[in-house]
């Protein structure tokens, strides 16, 4: 009976003892298990080794998450930078000049202030062949076609002034120029010149309703100029079109001016004094000018676009980031705590 039951009590503890093993194979094994579902941390037994290693892929996101906030902030100042850059360049547009080749320009007009002189002769000639004057001071053909004008002046408001309208050269292939003279009697004055002025076409002149009108918007529109007696003028124009950034077109004439003296054969020259000159155009290239503005909206918002897209991206990988290493700290905890338990 005694040995029954010591018997007994034996195969017991035997159980006892082979049920404890069971269990921390089993805890080990599950163990394994959840190191092997975690791509994160490899499979060790030793709690030393586990732990340097999860310090340093913690060291490593932290140097992650450090790079891609300097990679953030780098994307912020972009971002400014090229706004700023957009806003100067919309300030400040860049000037665009080209050339237009034509055949032949239109007409334009030589408004002509004498004064007290007289036009002698006008002619059109070419190639720039003029011929010998024949009668100098002395009236002669006047084969250009010439307009009239008495207007006020209009800055003053006061002043008439008398303007002789002259069609200027066209066929700038054939070089054709306008050869203008004229004589004034008598003088008080010790410099002796006259004015001229050039605007755009001849034509619009012809057509206009207002003559009188039409010449006082083209002196407050276009520059004056002078040339002088006893000297042939030879003025050689080119054309300049100017797009203003409010779609307003403007026309200025650019001018290379020569003189040449002229050499008195007269016998009886008396007081008169005689004037001379050119007009021809400098080449067949009208210059445009506009202003661009090369700052493209559309580039500027292609380039944002990337920008806050690398900063959603960064920003997605610091929060992931983040909850790794949380995820990876409750762990560390966790397999602590079990460790723990197990020794004690």
């Amino acid at each position: 009976m005694i040995r029954q039951e010591i018997s007994t009590a034996y195969q017991e503890l035997n159980e006892d003892m082979e049920q404890v093993p069971a269990d921390l194979v089993a805890g080990t094994e599950e163990v394994d298990e959840e190191d092997t579902s975690s791509t994160i941390l490899p499979d060790s037994n030793s709690p030393s080794v586990r732990f340097s290693k999860s310090c340093l892929k913690n060291v490593f996101s932290v140097i992650l998450l450090f790079i891609y906030l300097l990679l953030m902030a780098v994307a912020v100042f972009l971002v400014y930078q090229t706004i700023a850059d957009f806003q100067e360049k919309l300030k400040h547009p860049v000037m665009s000049v080209s050339y237009k080749e034509v055949p032949f320009y239109d007409a334009p007009g030589i408004a002509i202030y004498p004064g007290q002189a007289e036009l002698l002769a006008c002619k059109h000639h070419y190639y720039d062949y003029i011929l010998p004057l024949v009668n100098p001071g002395l009236p002669g053909e006047i084969e250009c076609i010439t307009e009239r004008v008495n207007y006020t002046d209009p800055f003053t408001n006061e002043t008439t002034k008398h303007a002789v309208i002259v069609q200027g050269p066209r066929e700038v292939k054939k070089r054709e120029l306008v050869f203008m003279q004229f004589h004034l009697n008598e003088t008080d004055q010790d410099f002796s010149a006259i004015d001229y002025l050039l605007f755009f076409s001849f034509q619009e002149f012809l057509k206009s309703p207002n003559k009188s009108a039409f010449m006082k918007r083209c002196e407050s529109s276009y520059s004056s100029w002078k040339f002088s007696g006893g000297f042939r003028t030879w003025v050689k124009m080119s054309l300049v079109k100017t797009k203003e950034e409010d779609g307003r077109k403007t026309v200025e004439f650019r001018q290379e001016i020569s003189v040449v003296n002229y050499i008195e054969r007269r016998t009886k020259a008396g007081g008169d004094q005689l004037f001379f000159v050119v007009f021809e155009w400098k080449d067949p290239f009208i210059q445009e000018v506009q202003d661009i503005v090369t700052a493209n909206p559309w580039n500027m918002i292609a380039l944002l676009c990337g920008i806050f897209l690398a900063l959603f991206k960064a920003a997605d990988f610091a929060k992931l980031s983040v909850k790794w290493m949380i995820k990876i700290r409750k762990r560390h905890l966790k397999r602590r705590s079990q460790v723990l338990n197990h020794i004690s």
